[in-house]
This record gives structure tokens, sequence and C-alpha cells, in this order.
């Protein structure tokens, strides 16, 4: 599809920058540098390290040859103006979740999260075994971008409340921080929906702007103090399932890299995607403890406020499907969620229940 066709004919194209010029690229020596910019502050738990660990491994590759100059949220540009950032040449990539830019385009859902989505094993099989990644690509070059996912934080909670949600009319008014499509879901059940960076959540609870948050999981949501600030959490929320991040490159900066270059990109971001996984899990179940014994309280959501959140997320997925590609990659991801699913359920979700159940008689 021609980007430039695709801008002037779609009403989401509005806000997409239009790609300028790069400037030379940052040469030294042999050593080429890219300028990175991320939707995290600065050493923010989890998602932060993937960031430090994709630029490592950059540098390792390709024995320093390339290397990735990461810029904390607002040390360049915000943390929700890296997309146009990098299209318009400004910096030469980005790191974050892409949901933050489905004003550019909803289908950049699927490639972070969607409600009632993929897990995250069942994203990397989609991803790397179904055809994701072509689709992540062919909505990237749209916008003048080659992406890759680059992280993922597993299943995120819930969220963070100052009171326990009773019902489905809990969320009238609510004042309560998630992006994406889950956000909007929520939208549709009168919660005043609040779209933040991570680093802006912790003082809007503070002064009451915010009621309520969903930001990862216990780890990174101790370490950003949440619980200094609401008492009730859920840990099992509808919105992300297995929430990947991305890098995405300015295409034109891309394709004027050696393919070794290339290909160290793309190894970087793979190992970085499944070794992050790898840390929100080993991390996540000792937090929780942690938070409990502290005080929190652990709640779960009860059916009729899933079947609520079940209603609105369909509404919201289903409002997108008149567009092309849109359509095209939420079939895809859909019926790769399907088969994988219905494999797991079979073997996976059976076995986990019987080894709970044999062990507790131990």
């Amino acid at each position: 599809m021609d980007r430039r066709s695709f801008l002037r004919n779609s009403a989401l194209g509005g806000t997409a920058a239009a790609a300028t010029s790069l400037a030379a690229p940052a040469i030294a020596q042999g050593k080429e540098v890219l300028t990175m910019v991320t939707t995290w502050p600065r050493g923010l738990a989890g998602v932060w390290d993937s960031v430090e660990r994709f630029s490592n491994n950059v540098a390792d590759i390709t024995d320093g040859s390339l290397t990735i100059d990461a810029k904390g949220a607002g040390e360049l540009v915000g943390a929700l103006e890296v997309f146009d950032a990098v299209t318009a040449g400004q910096a030469d990539m980005y790191h974050g979740a892409d949901y933050y830019f489905v004003g550019q385009h909803p289908a950049f859902a699927y490639f972070a999260a969607v409600p009632f989505g993929m897990t995250a094993p069942e994203t990397m099989v989609w991803y790397y075994g179904k055809g994701g990644k072509a689709l992540h690509h062919e909505l990237g070059e749209i916008f003048g971008l080659t992406s890759f996912l680059a992280g993922q934080t597993g299943a995120q909670g819930g969220g963070w409340f100052r009171k326990e949600v009773a019902s489905v009319d809990d969320f009238q008014g609510l004042k309560f921080r998630m992006p994406g499509l889950g956000g909007q879901a929520l939208a549709k059940l009168g919660t005043s929906v609040q779209v933040l960076p991570g680093g802006e959540i912790y003082q809007a609870l503070s002064t009451g702007a915010l009621d309520g948050t969903e930001w990862i999981g216990p780890w990174s949501d101790e370490k950003l103090g949440l619980q200094e600030v609401c008492g009730h959490y859920y840990p099992a929320g509808f919105h992300e399932p297995g929430a990947a991040l991305s890098i995405a490159v300015n295409s034109e900066r891309f394709n004027g890299l050696s393919k070794a270059h290339q290909r160290a990109i793309e190894v970087a971001a793979a190992d970085a995607h499944q070794h992050n996984y790898a840390l929100f899990m080993s991390n996540n179940a000792p937090a929780l403890t942690r938070l409990l014994n502290a005080g929190v309280q652990e709640h779960e959501f009860t059916d009729d406020v899933w079947d609520a959140f079940g209603q609105a997320s369909l509404e919201v997925l289903n409002g997108f499907t008149d567009d092309e590609i849109f359509a095209k990659i939420h079939e895809s991801a859909q019926s790769a969620m399907r088969e994988t699913a219905g494999w797991a359920v079979r073997t996976d979700s059976v076995y986990t229940a019987q080894r709970t159940r044999v062990l507790s008689q131990m």
C-alpha cells in the first residue's frame, strides 16, 4: 500500500507525521550509532531492562560497530511523542508499547496487546510461526517504520483501585489509567479513561487526578510505588493478557544499514523479547507476596464484570474491522490464537490443574 495514499484517505492519517529526510547517520571511526527514543523513563523496572538488553545485544553481536544511544522519556522527546519523532526522522528508532499509537492506526495494538487477546506464549507462536512478524512489518511500512518485538511483560494485572470493585456500576465515572484498545473498552462502561506514560502515574494517583490505574504487574508496580496510593489490587485483567514491547526503526535509516547490522537488530530484538518475559515472570510472584504481606488487599473481578469487559471489548474490536489492514491482522491473530489455544487447553491447562491437585495431596 502506498503510504501517501493511505495517509490521505484514512481518517487516522491526520495524526501521523509525514516522514522527512533523515540527518546524516552518526558514524565515527567506522562505528555507527542509532539514536533510540523510548516511552519509558530511564531505569523503569522491567521495561527499561528490555531497552538495555536490546542495546547491549546489538553492540555485542556487531562487536561494537553498531551501537544504540538510548534516551529515556523526556530526554529528547516526550514518552508519547516517539512515534512521530521516528517517522519524521528526528530520531532513528523507538522502543515502546505499540498500543500507545492506536491513534496512528488501531492495528498497532495487536503488537502490544488487545483485550481478550493472546497470552505471551500465544503471541510468540503467532509472531514467529504464523505470520505476525510479516504483518508487523506491513503495518509499520505504511508509516515508514521497520518494526520488531523486543520485550514481553506477560499477563498484566487488572489494576489498582482506591476502593474494591463490587459491580460494573463502580466503573461509571471512575478516573482510570489504561491505554490502547482496553482503555477504549473501559470507556464503554462509563469510565473516564486516561492515557498517561508510566512516569506520570504515581503523581496522578497522589493528587487525585486518578482513582485507579493499571501498570504492568506486581514487580514493576511495586517499584513504581503504586501500593502507597492504592490498597486494592486485582492480579487478573482482561486488557493485556500478554503485552509485547517493540522497537521500530525509521525505514529509510534501516534500509541504509548493512545486511549484517539489520540482522543484528532483528536477532537482538528477538532475544530481548524472550528474555524480558522470563524477567517479569521470575519477579512477579515474589513481589506479589511482598505486597500482600505489606497489607495490600487482593481481589478478583466477578463474572458479571468479566462479562461486561468481554462485551465492551468485542464492540471495540468489531468497530475497526472495516479497515482493511486491521481486519487482516485481526483475523490472523484470532486464527492463530484459536489454533494454539485449542491444543493448549487439552495439554497445558489439564496438566497444570492436575499438577496442582496432585501436589496438594503430598
